[in-house]
């Protein structure tokens, strides 16, 4: 790619990305809270939607949490115990079981929206659309496997993640970094921040409700009290004596 293209899409397309994501899921709650769901389709038919949709979760929940944590945390805080090349083999391998499943899992969504009538009357564009760019970005995923296999030494992955880190604390000279990456890699990080941008106006919003469960588990105790005015102190009390 030319340097300027490189830069529109590795060094301002992600805060463009980053913003729509925050800004536009923060105007969504705020402006449409009945749209803020999954709008599963299980009831029209279950059928093949338990393997689909398990399959999927497993496999890109892992993805998600492991290209966080592998892309944002810096490299002195693991080189004491694991190496740069143990690391990205770990992570073609954990990956890749990953990437397999959430490929697979994604298929069988995708084939079941598309083949069913009675899911495919009831669908959105945006559905199909998600489903296929959630396709598209899994088969890029284990694409970049092979790639990787060729520099075991870890530098392709360390230069990744020096982008990553340098875009989410605001620094400059990352997109020099990816001078010498594959078009595979680019294309992969350039539809993975895509789905950022589309994300607001998506079902993929109810990923924000699972984050939010966290909260149910630390809320305090509910007090409950009766709606009853002007009783006199245990008078409930008595009332269960006579019962």
């Amino acid at each position: 790619m030319t340097a300027w293209l490189d830069t529109l899409l590795f060094g301002i397309y992600p805060y463009i990305c980053l913003a729509v994501f925050f800004i536009g899921s923060w105007a969504r709650f705020d402006r449409d809270q009945y749209t803020w769901k999954s709008e599963s389709s299980q009831l029209l038919r279950t059928g093949s939607l338990r393997w689909g949709s398990n399959l999927f979760h497993i496999g890109v929940l892992f993805l998600f949490f492991g290209h966080t944590v592998g892309m944002l945390t810096p490299h002195f805080l693991y080189e004491g115990f694991i190496s740069a090349g143990n690391k990205q083999l770990m992570a073609m391998v954990s990956g890749g079981i990953a990437g397999l499943l959430g490929f697979v899992g994604v298929s069988i969504l995708l084939h079941r929206r598309l083949s069913d009538p009675r899911i495919r009357a009831t669908s959105k564009t945006s559905d199909i659309v998600l489903l296929l760019l959630l396709w598209l970005q899994l088969a890029l995923g284990l694409a970049t496997i092979p790639l990787s296999a060729k520099h075991l030494d870890g530098s392709m992955m360390m230069l990744l993640a020096e982008w990553a880190q340098r875009v989410v604390t605001f620094r400059t000279g990352g997109v020099e970094l990816l001078a010498d990456a594959g078009w595979i890699f680019k294309a992969h990080m350039v539809l993975g921040m895509s789905i950022f941008l589309i994300f607001p106006f998506t079902r993929l919003v109810h990923v924000w409700s699972g984050f939010g469960t966290l909260a149910y588990v630390l809320r305090p105790y509910q007090v409950v009290r009766a709606r009853r005015l002007n009783l006199p102190p245990g008078h409930m009390q008595s009332q269960d004596r006579r019962a």
